[in-house]
């Protein structure tokens, strides 16, 4: 595939994402979190497999590293919020 295919497939996967946040009520937010950790995860072992067979490109190397790092951040961040958003929910004893 060309570059303009890339491009095409990354914008419209842009404004669907957009569209369907836009539309979850807030109800269902923490949920949703705990659903794109997960997916950040397999991220992060994807990542880990390209880095791995990334042979002697520095490029891919770095690149590969970059997702690693920022989907680790990704997971890491989500956990967080996911936990003060619970904790707000429990009895205070």
């Amino acid at each position: 595939m060309d570059f303009l295919t890339y491009a095409f497939i990354f914008l419209l996967s842009m404004f669907l994402g957009v569209e369907l946040i836009r539309k979850v009520p807030a109800q269902l937010h923490t949920p949703l979190m705990s659903g794109s950790n997960a997916i950040s995860g397999i991220t992060i072992v994807g990542a880990m497999l390209a880095t791995a067979i990334a042979g002697d490109s520095r490029l891919t190397l770095f690149l590969a590293g970059l997702a690693v790092a920022f989907a680790m951040i990704n997971v890491v961040g989500g956990y967080v919020v996911t936990d003060r958003m619970l904790a707000m929910f429990k009895h205070k004893g």
